[in-house]
């Protein structure tokens, strides 16, 4: 029998396969509202059989975005504007999610699509991002703010109410992005956490933020939602984060109430130096879930069935997280499945395709 197409429990919810869409910024939302665009784009990813379809980087407060384009989900109106999604994901049979994030100083940019662009100006739609302390990722973008430390505790409630809207949308699992350089990754970091009061210095000032948010969320969503954090289990960069540190940041955050630590890695600073390929990040995935003794989730540059049913026969992760080749292909978990001789449903309407 298939690992891969093995039902994983997390709490009260069930996923019927261990096939995740990692969450992928679209860069498609007016006013941070999702629209048709991200109804297709995860609605075709869930009657292509994914398990869990994770919702992208939505952000927690206006100024939480990336860009101006990016989703959020801060008020009733996003979450009326989600409810749809939710439910076309829930009626292919796939649990819905979204990644609960803040980008913090890496806000306030102009989206990809905008070649040779970095900070938004006012006038342009933008605003001042905030970090740990004033130090922007690169001179391009704009200088953030240091925050207060009454500022940093509103942020924990303001992740709570973020994280009541998500179940209210209909989400049944919500992730709280702490990876990639944003908000709660720069504050988990000794390379953009230099701060002096009780939310810098040592381990517990730096992850004093970060494990305050987890606890929220998870007393906001209940006892039956899972909680997923996703982290970036090394800076790639001397004197940065290692594999070793986040071993001890997914034990401090299995303790606040997450159930599954989705392990990613870099982001933080610009001149990190990356050593990519297939699997990269899965070996940090192994660490993690074998020395914290936590649930995991591998991801990065999986494209192929047999390695991704490998990942979880060798015990590295628990569930796989696939991103480009989802893109490239939104059917590939039921060819996965056919390749690995797993059973497929594919939709009724799809059915003479398989």
């Amino acid at each position: 029998m298939s690992l891969l197409f093995s039902p994983l429990t997390l709490r009260s919810v069930t996923l019927p396969n261990r096939v995740a869409v990692s969450p992928m910024c679209q860069y498609s939302a007016t006013d941070g509202l999702p629209d048709h665009w991200h109804l297709v784009h995860l609605g075709s990813r869930a009657a292509g059989g994914a398990g869990l379809v994770i919702a992208e980087a939505s952000a927690v407060e206006p100024i939480g975005r990336i860009s101006p384009d990016d989703t959020g989900i801060w008020s009733p109106a996003h979450v009326d504007a989600w409810r749809p999604v939710t439910a076309f994901i829930k009626a292919q049979g796939a649990v819905p999610g979204v990644q609960l994030a803040h980008a913090g100083r890496k806000a306030s940019t102009y989206s990809p699509f905008a070649a040779g662009k970095h900070g938004v100006p006012d006038e342009d739609g933008g605003w001042t991002p905030v970090g740990p302390t004033s130090e922007p990722f690169i001179p391009e973008y704009r200088t953030p703010k240091a925050l207060a430390p009454t500022e940093i505790e509103a942020l924990v409630e303001t992740w709570a109410q973020a994280a009541r809207h998500a179940v209210e949308a209909g989400f049944e699992v919500v992730e709280v992005h702490a990876a990639h350089g944003y908000l709660l990754h720069e504050f988990l970091s000794p390379l953009t956490n230099t701060r002096t009061d009780s939310y810098g210095g040592d381990f517990a000032g730096r992850t004093r933020f970060p494990v305050a948010v987890v606890r929220a969320v998870r007393a906001a969503v209940g006892e039956d939602v899972p909680v997923l954090v996703r982290i970036s289990a090394t800076d790639w960069t001397e004197g940065g984060l290692t594999v070793d540190d986040s071993v001890e940041i997914a034990r401090a955050f299995a303790e606040a109430g997450a159930d599954l630590v989705d392990v990613s890695s870099g982001g933080n600073v610009a001149h990190a130096t990356i050593v990519t390929g297939p699997g990269y990040q899965v070996p940090f995935a192994d660490a993690i879930r074998r020395k914290a003794e936590v649930a995991t989730g591998a991801v990065g540059e999986i494209a192929d069935a047999h390695q991704a049913e490998r990942i979880l026969s060798e015990g590295s992760a628990d569930l796989v997280l696939v991103g480009r080749e989802l893109l490239r292909d939104p059917y590939w978990p039921l060819r996965a499945a056919a390749t690995l001789g797993a059973e497929a449903a594919p939709p009724v309407q799809y059915a003479r395709a398989f």
